[in-house]
């Protein structure tokens, strides 16, 4: 189990405004925050080294890639063993189609997140690369009509820890 960090309300700042946009310039942040540019930047730099702050995504709309149909696949793997379950990972996070990966409690094993172009694109999917060997048991499909993001992983910031 990771560590957590200790973190000021200095840095919970600096991670706030981050979430929100992290293309926000130093300077930016140094003057929203209340500090020094280089003290903003030493911080953030701390952050990383810590692995706070573990990088910068760009996020694509899989539809406009002409991926517009997306699904979430319960896979039970059977034998479930390390010497299995490792090379599956990797086979399925090399895939493409996949957005996520997790390793589940309970009866299923997985929890894919895909997206594919249409409904036999992700027939193909499911019987080529999933059901096609012989470790998976089982892969149950569950379409995605529309999903949400959620809010940022700090919680809302309170007036008092801010304001010191």
């Amino acid at each position: 189990m990771a560590e957590s960090v200790v973190l000021d309300p200095v840095d919970l700042h600096l991670l706030r405004l981050l979430q929100n946009d992290a293309r926000t310039t130093y300077r930016d942040l140094a003057a929203q925050v209340g500090v020094a540019p280089s003290t903003c930047l030493d911080r953030v730099a701390r952050l990383r080294r810590c692995g706070v702050i573990l990088g910068h995504q760009l996020r694509l709309d899989p539809a406009k890639l002409g991926r517009g149909l997306e699904a979430l696949l319960s896979v039970q793997v059977r034998p479930h063993r390390r010497e299995l379950v490792g090379p599956f990972v990797e086979r399925i996070r090399a895939l493409p189609e996949s957005r996520t990966v997790f390793h589940l409690t309970g009866p299923d094993d997985y929890l894919v997140h895909v997206a594919v172009a249409d409904m036999t694109d992700l027939q193909r999917l499911v019987l080529d690369e999933f059901t096609a060997h012989r470790e998976v048991a089982r892969v149950e499909t569950r379409l995605i009509f529309q999903q949400w993001d959620c809010g940022p992983l700090l919680p809302p910031a309170t007036p008092t820890a801010e304001s010191g």
